[in-house]
């Protein structure tokens, strides 16, 4: 509230001073002597405006410094109408048009500069940086609607609920910001884009919309780099006399649909597909098969396509399973523990 009265307060001072400078330009323009285009100072008053104020603002101004330009023409050479005094009034009426034009069209280039670092700062809550600049300056737009195969990553705590029972709102808060900030370091490490938050976890994606030909490969070592640095979490969180936590990862690899969905107020671009669904399963009944990190026997076989043999190597063949909300029944791998590296 008080910066909107602020900015308020200093807009009414500004159309002051444009308007008393205006003023003083037309008494000079109408009652010296000077026998040069005095009206060309009107310039002064659209460069203001133009600096601190709107459109709409700019556009009044220039209208009134028009009318003053010709209100004083009127007064001081009615009824005859000299040949110089028209050109001296024409000069100012076209120094007024011509700053008007252009400080209108800075002003639109400002705006688009505004609206495409906007853009590139909700592309950044999403994306990984080194993916930004590329996603802004594509031709094809985010509205249109891609058909893919991507690595779909589900990734959520075990137990949120018991976990922050005992814990106030603004602990909870941190402690899913510091979750959060930790997820999506690892995702955005190997060229994920983070679909979705989904407060305890989240939902990434790898592939669109850039795909790649290590998308596989890149979801698998993500998931590793979140079950280490949850490790590593876990170790400085039992120092500090809090209790680990336990994450599980689910993953599955299809064809999506990418586009924007929702409604003209608000729009999220996303993934959908039968790829979605069962990796979300998967995620789910990692509790069932007690794995942190369990993967369909398709991811796998696109690690395999991919060559990335030795990682395919390290999930264990857990057989076919019947899972909730999945028609057949799925071919799963998982794995239970993971080598970690030693801590930074």
């Amino acid at each position: 509230m008080s910066i909107k009265l602020a900015k308020s307060s200093r807009d009414t001072a500004i159309k002051v001073t444009t308007t008393t400078l205006a003023l003083g330009i037309f008494a000079i323009d109408t009652l010296s002597a000077f026998e040069f285009a005095v009206a060309v100072m009107y310039v002064f008053v659209l460069l203001i405006a133009a600096a601190y104020l709107d459109r709409r603002s700019v556009l009044v101004a220039a209208a009134g410094c028009s009318v003053l330009v010709v209100l004083s023409f009127v007064l001081v050479h009615f009824p005859v109408f000299r040949y110089t005094a028209v050109l001296r009034a024409a000069m100012g009426l076209a120094a007024i048009e011509i700053t008007m034009l252009l400080a209108l069209r800075n002003m639109s280039a400002n705006d688009r500069l505004d609206d495409i670092q906007r853009q590139r700062t909700n592309l950044a809550r999403f994306f990984p940086p080194q993916l930004v600049d590329e996603l802004a300056e594509m031709d094809t737009p985010f509205s249109l609607t891609r058909h893919e195969p991507a690595a779909i990553l589900f990734v959520d705590m075990v137990g949120f609920t018991a976990y922050c029972a005992d814990l106030d709102p603004e602990a909870v808060i941190t402690f899913l910001r510091n979750l959060q900030a930790l997820l999506s370091r690892c995702v955005f490490s190997y060229n994920g884009n983070i679909d979705k938050f989904l407060g305890d976890g989240l939902m990434a994606v790898f592939g669109p919309p850039l795909p790649s030909l290590v998308d596989a490969t890149n979801a698998a070592r993500c998931a590793f780099e979140i079950l280490r640095s949850i490790a590593n979490w876990n170790r400085q969180r039992l120092r500090a006399g809090d209790a680990a936590i336990r994450l599980a990862v689910g993953i599955h690899h299809g064809p999506v649909v990418q586009g924007d969905i929702g409604s003209e107020n608000r729009l999220d671009l996303t993934v959908v597909g039968d790829a979605v669904n069962i990796a979300s399963r998967v995620e789910t009944y990692s509790r069932t098969v007690d794995c942190d990190l369990l993967v369909t026997a398709a991811f796998v076989e696109r690690l395999r396509v991919e060559g990335s043999h030795e990682l395919a190597s390290m999930f264990t063949d857990l057989k076919q399973h019947s899972i909730r909300g999945i028609e057949n029944p799925v071919h799963l791998f998982g794995i239970t523990s993971l080598p970690l590296r030693p801590e930074d």
